[in-house]
Order: C-alpha cells, then structure tokens, then sequence
C-alpha cells in the first residue's frame, strides 16, 4: 500500500508542476524554474553525499563550468539550447572526471579540503581568464532561441516555455537518479558509505565507485548551470565560488541526507525562505541563518526523514 501512495504522490505533485505552467504570473515562474534547477543541482549533489558519505566543497566549480560551457557556446559557436546544455555537461563531467581522480584517494576532511581547493582554482581561472570568460563582468547575451528539430522548432523565450523545458529536465533527472539509486550502482555506494573497508575486503574497487560517483554528480550539477545560464540569460564568475557549493548541502540537510526527495522539499523550503525574507527585512541574512538552523537541529534527520519517522512511528499496529 506504501508504494501505492508513493507513485499516487508523484503523480499528484508531477500535476502540480504541470499546472504550475499553465496558471502561474511570471514572478511564480521565475521561483518554480529556480526550484527545479536548484534541485536538480542538490539531487546530484546527494548521491555523493547522502548516498556515498562524500562531503564535497567543490561542486559549485561543476555549475559553473555548465554554465560557461553553455554559455561561450551560445555566444560564439551555436545559440542551440541542446548543443549548449550537451557541452556544458560534457565540460563539467570531464572536469569532475580530472579533479576527482586526485581528490577520490582520500576520505573525510581531506575530501572536503581537496575538493574546496580546486574549486577555488577553478574561480580563480574564470575570474582571470577575461579573454574567455569575461572575468569579473561574466559573460552575457545569452539568449533562448528555438529548439530546431528539423521540421518543427520549439521556442522557449516566453517564460511559461522554458518552465516546461526545465520541468522536462527535471524529470529525467529525477528518474535517472532514481534509477542510480535503486541500481546495482547504488546500492554498492551506500555499501561503501557503511563501511569501505569491508567492501574493499569484498573484492570492490572503491576508488573506482567514488570516482564514478563524483563524476555523476557533476554531470549533474553542470545540467543545472546551463539551465541557470539559460533563465538569467548571463553567467557570473560568482558561480562557481566555494559560498555556492554551500548550497546544495544546505538543501540535503534540510530535506534530509539519507531520503530521496529530501533535496526536493528542501530546495523549495531554501528558495522560499530566502524570497520571503528578502522583502520583509534588510537583515534577510540573519534571520534565514536562524531558520535555516532551527529547521535543521529541528528536524534532526531532515524535514522528509522525520515526517517519514513520525508516520512509520505512528502508523504502527
């Protein structure tokens, strides 16, 4: 009966999204394309972290690289989304790819250490190679032309257009992590989270899964940079600084770390809060920090994991 209400609620929420599209002002768009985008960003996020136990610092270089990615070849090669969006991941999963051949060797606060350094060399390359990257200025002028498919073209310059594009997107992300999770992949990663020693003594080549894992994860979060390059239509060099790799664990913490929909629910709570704040108070920064404190020591393993807790609790015989 679970999984029966499990798929009811999908289904329920993917109507919501779609309905989202058709009634929402331009303002409701805006927040709900910045939602998924932020989402997908944390899902990929969380199967190094929720899923494998790897702290990553870095991840915000992976955004970035997506975003230039699309962006430099929107500006001087191709304005084709898909091409833009297809290099972007292809740039960030091979930049995942090199950094996390050196940083997978080790574990814990090394990890973390590791992956906050190249992170900051990779800042530090796009805010000094001005040339290319428009250093501190970014680079703008992105625009969103038609999709061409041939014979048909599918534009997604208004903004109700690019929210189905996003939300298609966000979709197949969630089904392949979904698949990722529940795969022979997965499980081998939540092994390794456990205890790697002991899947080490089982004959596994636990570099081998990190590395993999990681490189995953920044397909991931380069997907989300090239969407965030495509909604603001510019990329800053900001981007890909270690504050923005902050996020995606904000969003997992408050979602839950060990829950799928966790970095879902928590990217909305992130993004909702802020915006709300933002407008009440010019000391937004402090009081979302309370919250955001609050609602993690509050909900100890994530606001999806003890509501989950409390059901299975109190729907015990």
């Amino acid at each position: 009966m679970n999984q029966y209400w499990k798929y009811f609620l999908m289904l329920g929420c993917l109507g919501a999204l779609v309905g989202i599209g058709f009634v929402s002002g331009p303002f409701v768009l805006y927040l709900a394309t910045r939602i998924m985008i932020l989402s997908i960003f944390a899902l990929g996020y969380n199967l190094l972290l929720g899923r494998t136990g790897l702290l990553s610092f870095g991840h915000a270089a992976f955004f970035a690289t997506g975003a230039y990615g699309l962006a430099i070849t929107s500006i001087h090669i191709s304005a084709h989304p898909l091409l833009g969006i297809l290099i972007g991941v292809a740039a960030a999963a091979l930049l995942s790819l090199c950094i996390g051949f050196f940083c997978v060797r080790h574990t814990e606060i090394y990890f973390a250490m590791l992956t906050l350094a190249f992170g900051m060399m990779v800042f530090a390359l796009i805010w000094n190679l001005r040339s290319i990257t428009g250093g501190d200025d970014g680079l703008y002028g992105i625009s969103r032309t038609a999709i061409s498919l041939g014979i048909v073209k599918i534009p997604i310059r208004k903004d109700y257009q690019f929210y189905f594009f996003v939300l298609l997107f966000f979709v197949t992300s969630v089904f392949l992590i979904h698949r990722i999770y529940s795969s022979p992949f997965g499980l081998v990663l939540a092994g390794i989270r456990e205890n790697h020693i002991r899947a080490e003594f089982a004959g596994l080549s636990v570099k081998a899964y990190r590395l993999g894992v990681f490189t995953v994860s920044g397909a991931f979060a380069g997907l989300a940079g090239s969407l965030s390059a495509l909604l603001e239509s510019n990329v800053a060099p900001f981007s890909a600084h270690w504050t923005h790799s902050a996020e995606p664990v904000l969003v997992s913490l408050i979602g839950g770390l060990q829950t799928f929909s966790g970095p879902v629910v928590g990217s909305v709570i992130f993004v909702a809060l802020r915006e709300v704040l933002q407008r009440f108070t010019y000391n937004w920064m402090l009081w979302f920090g309370v919250l955001l404190l609050g609602i993690i020591i509050g909900f100890r393993g994530g606001v999806v994991g003890s509501i989950s807790e409390a059901f299975r609790r109190y729907s015990r015989p």
